[in-house]
């Protein structure tokens, strides 16, 4: 059962301005839906849903069935345009899912076990919220997770020191370039040095 959906209808008045004639007068976002050798289509949903969609943080890396028109498709979030101050969703990508067919997807990431080496007396650093993967639709993960329980002061973790889920890949690594997720470093002030400091 899918539990993301979203209702859109075709769109033909193309063009930025008219991008902005749907999103002012009509409380539309438009869209496009694009991949699984067949062409581009230009679409338009309702501001509210695509709103509410995204309240879940699963939606952005999971398969939404996509309603145009009274025709069902599968598709993935590939792009989100926002608005620079208000946050709220200008445009976005979508790329048709095709099974057994693999997909590139964004996928959120989530630390986990910080306590340990905070408890330890270092600082944790988050480098990335997002890792990109490559898999099958069905092998799709929720997110990926990044234990730092054994992580010790000074060290950094890899995306090659992280498991991927089975099935995944991690584009990055396949490009030969094993970023860094998380580092766990010393205070950059001593609290004892504080509190000197304080009382002079």
């Amino acid at each position: 059962m899918n539990d993301f959906t979203l209702n859109a209808e075709v769109r033909s008045d193309l063009g930025k301005g008219a991008s902005r004639r749907l999103r002012r007068l009509a409380s539309l976002v438009p869209a496009v839906v694009y991949g699984g050798e067949k062409a581009p289509e230009s679409i338009s949903m309702l501001a509210k849903e695509v709103a509410k969609l995204l309240e879940n943080e699963a939606a952005y890396s999971h398969i939404i069935e996509l309603n145009v028109g009274g025709t069902k498709q599968n598709v993935i979030i590939k792009a989100l345009q926002r608005h620079p101050a208000k946050g709220h969703v200008l445009h976005a990508d979508f790329v048709r899912v095709v099974a057994g067919q693999k997909l590139t997807a964004v996928v959120p990431v989530h630390f986990v076990g910080e306590e340990a080496p905070i408890k330890k007396g270092g600082e944790v650093s988050h480098v990335v919220s997002e890792i990109e993967v490559t898999c099958l639709p069905k092998d799709l993960p929720e997110f990926i997770e990044v234990d730092l329980a054994n992580a010790e002061i000074g060290s950094i973790i890899h995306l090659s020191d992280l498991k991927a889920p089975k099935g995944v890949e991690f584009v990055a690594l396949a490009h030969g370039d094993d970023k860094a997720v998380a580092n766990v470093h010393a205070p950059r002030v001593a609290p004892e040095a504080t509190e000197e400091g304080a009382a002079e």
